[in-house]
């Protein structure tokens, strides 16, 4: 096996050149498992961590440019990130241990493709886009368009994943994302719900974007659900049309953490408690 740690992105494109027999290692929390599980046999792995602008956080009036391979605790420590994406960061934030929040990041968690992968949700809310980069070029995507299904997701042999955007949110605007464990902490989502919100001053909702996972084959965004919350102060007969809209998108399966009619019934839940925590964010903005 071949160990490479490029230095920039350029030497990157070259060293993983068509791609054949090639990972990228961002932090290996899911690649090492999936080695030693035989999942996957890589005969060259390419690390990206020494390529600067995989480990930058740029904080603008424009908004947030995040390196794909910036670690999960870094992100955390960021009070300026807390403050204007708090849902995104809890949600990074809730991948694994301690241990594992110093090497994990939102672009490995989202490379992985899992659809019970927690960050992606939170992205997804928050319009991020990807930059995604190869020997033909660069791309962008956006989050929700970024993974196609269990394990797979929309980059070519030979690319890889440089940075994620999220366009600055508006006044009067916050996020939130909650899940559903079978265990206190360290566990996979049941079921995820992301929720954006803006409000006016009257407290009436202008914007919203809601994103569930671990229901379907790749997180979902779910405009039915948002729509159900514009015009409205976020009472409970807009509550529930917006969770009867997320159980509505919900596609799950059953498994030994939750059979899928219980997933379909837990996921509007969670989107109506994290449309209500976004919002008391919003008020306490103001």
């Amino acid at each position: 096996m071949q160990y490479l740690a490029p230095a920039s992105v350029d030497e990157a494109i070259k060293a993983l050149g068509d791609g054949e027999g090639a990972n990228v290692l961002a932090g290996g929390t899911d690649l090492l498992v999936q080695m030693k599980l035989g999942l996957r046999q890589p005969t060259r792995i390419i690390d990206i961590k020494n390529i600067p602008e995989m480990m930058s956080i740029e904080l603008s009036a424009q908004g947030l440019r995040l390196g794909a391979a910036v670690p999960g605790a870094v992100v955390s420590a960021n009070t300026a990130l807390k403050a204007i994406y708090p849902g995104f960061v809890e949600a990074l934030d809730m991948i694994g241990s301690s241990q594992v929040q110093g090497r994990c990041s939102a672009g490995g968690n989202l490379c992985n493709a899992s659809p019970a992968a927690d960050s992606v949700p939170a992205m997804i809310v928050n319009r991020a886009v990807c930059t995604i980069v190869g020997s033909g070029g660069s791309r962008q995507v956006p989050v929700e368009q970024f993974n196609t299904g269990p394990g797979k997701n929309c980059l070519a042999r030979g690319e890889f994943l440089l940075t994620i955007d999220f366009p600055r949110p508006a006044a009067r605007t916050s996020d939130a994302y909650l899940r559903m464990i079978p265990r206190t902490e360290m566990d996979i989502a049941i079921a995820g719900a992301g929720v954006s919100l803006t409000l006016d001053a009257s407290g009436k909702c202008t914007a919203a974007r809601v994103a569930i996972g671990a229901v379907a084959p790749t997180a979902l965004l779910v405009p039915e659900a948002a729509n159900a919350l514009l015009g409205s102060k976020l009472d409970d007969t807009a509550l529930t049309r917006a969770a009867a809209a997320a159980s509505a998108a919900a596609n799950p399966i059953s498994d030994k953490r939750g059979t899928a009619e219980y997933r379909k019934q837990v996921v509007g839940v969670l989107v109506k408690r994290a449309a209500l925590q976004a919002k008391a964010r919003i008020e306490a903005q103001v």
